[in-house]
């Protein structure tokens, strides 16, 4: 499979794109994806996380801004040819305990990049969704015609800018694709982040020399999907003829792995904690529509992926 970007129609490949959250964990990897295939790229970022040397990608314009200010985002919005909407309060946790906060962050910041990207004539609109838009569901893969049943604020707003994406497709003929990922993990990881919070607490206890702290019988099942995948599917996403229309589109590895698996191939001492009241034992996507309507699969092996991550923390 050609993991290149390609061009829509008879465009020239080279595009300029814009990358909200640009600076983040899965923001950075789609930067650096970008620049290799060619591209031009700017990215609007509050760096609330700080300021992360490594993350900053030379060659790319960075704008300090508010995605909720509309005047970040029309100077955002200038030139660009498609957005990737990242940026997110992300952290579960936080969304129950500060509702009011995250959502303004995360539904109404949506909205006025939606609204930005339409006036300003951008071409397609890839917003990052989460799989826990599906709430708990331990019994069969994980398919987008299932009805959304959120169970925190975090994923309501998820699930919130999907059907905003689809409504500008609908209403103003604005390409909008929604791509729901699942337990991300790889390079630029953030230990403290949200995304496969677990890889990032063990990869940091294992190299402090702390036991990995696995909550209940660590016979809890996720998808880690490599975010050089992620990455991947975003640009597709973001280029085939096939998706514009308000599609929601899982961006998951298929196959699901134990917290106890996972321990494992870290290796180290573990530690068993309470477990955490409302965790579904199981999520695992269903790839079908990824590959049918982007021609997009997964690459990397959970296993091959956790020992360039062990490499790269220097616990080999």
């Amino acid at each position: 499979m050609n993991n290149q970007a390609q061009p829509i129609g008879s465009e020239l490949l080279a595009k300029k794109y814009l990358v909200t959250g640009g600076a983040g964990f899965i923001g950075t990897n789609i930067v650096i994806k970008l620049l290799s295939d060619g591209h031009k790229v700017r990215v609007l970022d509050n760096f609330s996380a700080g300021k992360k040397d490594d993350r900053i990608q030379k060659g790319v314009e960075y704008i300090e801004g508010d995605i909720r200010n509309m005047e970040d985002v029309k100077r955002a919005m200038v030139g660009i040819d498609g957005v990737f909407h990242l940026a997110a309060i992300p952290r579960v946790p936080y969304s129950i305990e500060h509702p009011i906060e995250t959502n303004d962050n995360n539904v109404n910041g949506t909205l006025t990049l939606l609204v930005g990207a339409r006036d300003a004539g951008v071409k397609r609109f890839v917003f990052s969704s989460s799989s826990s838009v599906y709430g708990g569901n331990d019994n069969e893969k994980l398919r987008e015609d299932m009805c959304g049943n959120p169970i925190s604020p975090y994923a309501l707003h998820k699930y919130t800018g999907e059907m905003y994406c689809r409504l500008f497709s609908e209403l103003y003929g604005f390409e909008t694709v929604s791509l729901r990922y699942f337990n991300v993990y790889g390079p630029y990881i953030d230990p403290e982040g949200a995304y496969a919070l677990v890889v990032g607490k063990f990869l940091k206890q294992r190299a402090k020399g702390e036991p990995m702290t696995i909550c209940g019988d660590g016979e809890y099942y996720r998808d880690y999907t490599h975010v050089a995948d992620v990455a991947r599917a975003n640009l597709l996403a973001m280029t085939s003829d096939k998706v514009g229309k308000g599609e929601v589109i899982n961006a998951g590895y298929g196959q699901c792995k134990s917290v106890n698996e996972l321990a494992r191939l870290i290796g180290g001492e573990t530690m068993n904690i309470p477990e955490r009241p409302g965790d579904p034992r199981r999520s695992e996507a269903d790839t079908t529509k990824a590959k049918e309507l982007l021609g997009w699969e997964p690459t990397i092996k959970f296993e091959d992926g956790i020992a360039e991550l062990k490499r790269d923390w220097g616990l080999e």
